[in-house]
């Protein structure tokens, strides 16, 4: 029996760092599977930033169902936690549709908590979130880094000095519960939303050169399609510089020139090198993290999504 025939509680998980191709894998598989597409980028879920988060178009929103995208304003926080809930609402109604859902995005964090569950961390009050959103923008990631390893040593050894986000979330846990997040990852989770569901894997890892060339040449196109008149809007909320969306790559760079602190050379320039370097910390998670996962890498099939889609499906049984 084919995966169209009986595709109750199945889903294609698709990583793999920004502008590898993702997208249009996942819109091929969609095309020949009865797919839905759930977002797993923890930007990507922002209303406000269609175009700097590379969202899927109208158009291709239009072509099959997409869910958690763009769901979110800006003014509001959203964690691994609250994804992890609302993603198992949406794929119970995909799969009650007789679709298969299909997993695609850069976040490294949200697929641990789509197969593994949440460690049941209690929620932090707003003015301990606030307060270290607020040092991380004074006192910089390398300071909070440290700050950390005063507190929790362990945790610290874990994670990159640079990694703002990720330090900041590791201060407000402990702050809050008195635990490390090392410990609360060593509990038991609850299940997933995948738990029981059967699963085809896949990482798209492209040669660097490639990758880094679609990156630099995908913001141009990012800036000739209003980019810059997207980060003035959002910046007109006055929303706090901690904020998550505040945060994706870009916003600050053209907000920089929007100040006239750089000019728009300067900015997009800035803003490709950030992008590179999300590029490399996300092929380092996936190789840390996804040790076990199959790696593809689009241009060893010519481009080709269909067969690239179609190798994939043979691996996987599914087809």
């Amino acid at each position: 029996m084919t995966l169209k025939e009986n595709c109750c509680k199945r889903a294609i998980l698709i990583a793999g760092p920004t502008a590898s191709g993702k997208s249009k894998l996942a819109m091929t598989l969609a095309e020949r599977l009865n797919g839905a597409i759930v977002n797993t980028d923890s930007m990507q879920v922002y209303a406000n930033l269609r175009i700097m988060t590379a969202r899927p178009s109208p158009e291709d929103e239009a072509k099959y169902p997409h869910y958690l995208y763009g769901h979110i304003p800006g003014e509001k926080a959203y964690s691994v936690g609250h994804w992890v809930r609302d993603t198992a609402a949406v794929v119970g109604a995909v799969w009650q549709h007789g679709r298969v859902a299909i997993f695609v995005g850069g976040t490294g964090l949200y697929f641990t908590g789509l197969e593994g569950g949440l460690s049941g961390i209690p929620p932090i009050a707003d003015c301990i979130r606030g307060h270290w959103r607020r040092a991380l923008e004074i006192r910089g990631p390398e300071a909070l880094h440290r700050e950390l390893a005063r507190r929790d040593r362990q945790m610290a050894e874990r994670l990159c000095a640079h990694d703002g986000q990720r330090v900041i979330r590791a201060l407000e846990v402990f702050e809050a519960t008195g635990k490390s997040l090392v410990d609360w990852h060593d509990r038991p989770h609850d299940n997933g939303p995948l738990a029981d569901a059967r699963i085809g894997r896949v990482v798209l890892e492209p040669e660097r050169t490639m990758l880094y060339s679609r990156i630099n040449a995908r913001f141009e196109h990012m800036v000739e399609r209003g980019a810059i008149d997207e980060v003035a809007a959002l910046h007109v909320l006055g929303l706090d510089a901690g904020q998550p969306v505040m945060k994706a790559i870009g916003v600050a760079e053209i907000g920089c020139y929007l100040s006239g602190k750089t000019t728009l050379e300067e900015a997009i320039a800035q803003a490709k090198t950030q992008t590179r370097h999300y590029a490399k910390r996300q092929e380092t998670w996936f190789g840390q993290r996804m040790k076990d996962w199959p790696r593809r890498d689009p241009e060893s099939f010519g481009g080709d999504f269909d067969r690239l889609a179609q190798a994939l499906l043979d691996s996987w049984g599914l087809d």
